[in-house]
């Protein structure tokens, strides 16, 4: 007998197999089969979705968790336009923090609304003793106080209490990290605004170091849930790349660094597992310090690399070498030569047809990287609401000339690059529906177009969230696609979206999303 059997429904599968469906059958959280292989089975619960669409669960491939539940409950400074309008959210945010020396954490800051950065001195007249850090939108930058400041190494280099990168990751280790039960209720939070969008599966990316890394051992807070039954979603999890320690291993191992106990990608169950490794190779657009070969429009600054080159190529050889899918952040295009160089020359020395490593971002792809992308098999994981949201500001400072190149759709898919879609979230509006509308309109917020002639139809950017998702995640065998034997992982939508009119599908609603058979509020019983 079958679990449940959803009948009377626009399901599109995304198997050209068997594209179009009515029925779906499920059985103890997998799918049986579809119309005739199930319609005449009896069921416990047989459910009339009265011609609404379903597709497979749209997998988000990058997001940070942690970073978006607790940006939900930490003072924000997100809708200030004026110096003195962030002042005066830090001051209440100081005066809530009754112990004098604490820290008090402020998210949502960015600075191009106000025309310039705070700066430390300013943040010190409402500081009253606490030690004040103001993360950066973006995830690569933040502004603190002189409180911080004085605890910094010597020769980190900040502008006037602005850090970026490398420099903000030092202020960060500054303090204790969150503990394991906030980390836990901060994922659960944010998974439960994932699901209310239609995602059943997310890869976090990077975990324990890096720019992002809340503790390091944010893993346990994942297995706590995981434990607890409160793990609402799937969840991949990427390992920082500075988590990797040299090991002492056989020769023919060929393992030079690697996690404690030798664990690596595909380690876990169908619910938490480890994915990819993640590697910083650049900064990013908002802050100005994606890598560029030539520099932002109107300056004579090409931003920056997080590490000398060198290094940075190590890491990713050996990374591959330890057996590693590899997630190479590169947002601009000079970070992108050097990740493609490192990647091309780690195949060199140990073949790994299906290693499936994915270049996180791709902001910024020149035509003659586009065939490199294809040639070495790596994946374009790009995050769409970025131009739909900041594409004015990106165009502006990349410039006519430049501005089609950013987080390409058309390009990858005509040179045989998977193309896969992800938010990024919490850095911009995190719902696949939205960004499946910008990868159709190609159209910032303001009705700017932004490199039109890389737009993609609606089909390919349904499948850059289900069937590309599942591939760059290694979960092609069991998700991306409704068809017998792989999870009933689905979104159930209030209208198709190949049949409205492109402007209206972000508006869709989405009437259910279910896990392992079960709709979303019923996984907290899982």
């Amino acid at each position: 007998m079958l679990c449940s059997r959803l009948t009377n429904a626009n399901i599109l599968t995304m198997d050209p197999d068997h594209p179009v469906a009515h029925d779906i059958g499920i059985w103890r959280g997998r799918i049986v089969g579809l119309d005739e292989a199930v319609t005449s089975l009896p069921a416990r619960e047989v459910i009339d979705l009265r011609g609404a669409t379903v597709l497979p669960g749209f997998i988000d491939s990058h997001v940070h968790l942690a970073w978006t539940g607790l940006k939900q409950s930490t003072p924000s400074v997100a809708p200030c336009k004026r110096v003195e309008d962030v002042l005066a959210v830090v001051a209440r945010a100081v005066s809530r923090e009754g112990r004098s020396g604490a820290w008090v954490e402020v998210m949502g800051y960015d600075q191009r609304p106000l025309g310039r950065h705070v700066t430390a001195a300013e943040l010190d007249t409402v500081s009253q003793g606490r030690k004040v850090f103001l993360m950066h939108d973006s995830g690569h930058g933040c502004v603190v106080n002189s409180a911080v400041l004085d605890l910094l190494p010597a020769g980190v280099p900040h502008q006037d209490g602005f850090l970026a990168e490398g420099a903000m990751a030092a202020a960060r280790r500054l303090r204790l990290p969150y503990g394991q039960a906030e980390i836990a209720d901060a994922v659960e939070r944010a998974a439960r605004t994932c699901l209310a969008e239609g995602v059943t599966a997310v890869a976090e990316a990077g975990i324990g170091g890096g720019l992002l890394g809340n503790s390091p051992v944010e893993l346990g807070a994942y297995q706590l849930l995981r434990d607890q039954g409160r793990l609402p979603l799937r969840v991949q999890l990427m390992a920082a790349g500075d988590t990797l320690s040299p090991r002492d291993a056989h020769r023919d191992d060929g393992i030079p660094r690697a996690l404690d106990l030798g664990m690596r990608t595909g380690f876990g169950d169908d619910w938490l597992s480890l994915g990819a490794l993640k590697i910083y190779t650049d900064g990013g657009m908002m802050a100005r310090t994606a890598a560029l070969t030539a520099p932002y429009a109107g300056t004579d600054h090409s931003g920056q690399l997080q590490d000398d080159p060198d290094r940075l190529t190590r890491l990713i050889v050996d990374g591959h070498l330890a057996g590693w899918q590899l997630a190479v952040h590169a947002i601009g295009d000079r970070a992108a030569d050097l990740a493609l160089d490192a990647l091309e020359r780690a195949q060199r020395l140990r073949p790994r047809p299906d290693a499936r490593h994915r270049i996180e971002h791709a902001g910024l792809i020149r035509p003659d990287q586009l065939p490199r992308f294809a040639r070495l098999g790596v994946s374009a994981v790009v995050q769409p609401a970025f131009l739909h949201s900041f594409g004015d500001d990106y165009a502006d400072v990349m410039g006519e000339e430049r501005a089609p190149w950013m987080y390409r759709g058309r390009g990858f898919l005509d040179h045989g690059v998977t193309l896969v879609g992800s938010s990024d979230r919490p850095v911009t509006d995190g719902a696949p529906l939205r960004a499946v509308q910008f990868m159709v309109e190609r159209a910032s917020a303001s009705g700017r177009p932004i490199g039109p002639d890389e737009a993609v139809t609606v089909e390919e950017a349904l499948r850059a969230y289900t069937v590309a998702g599942a591939y760059a995640c290694r979960w092609d065998g069991s998700a991306g696609t409704l068809t017998a034997g792989k999870r009933a992982d689905l979104v159930v939508l209030g209208d198709d979206p190949r049949r409205v009119p492109t402007s209206r599908i972000s508006g869709i609603e989405v009437v259910a999303t279910y896990v392992d058979g079960h709709e979303a509020t019923e996984t907290e019983k899982l």
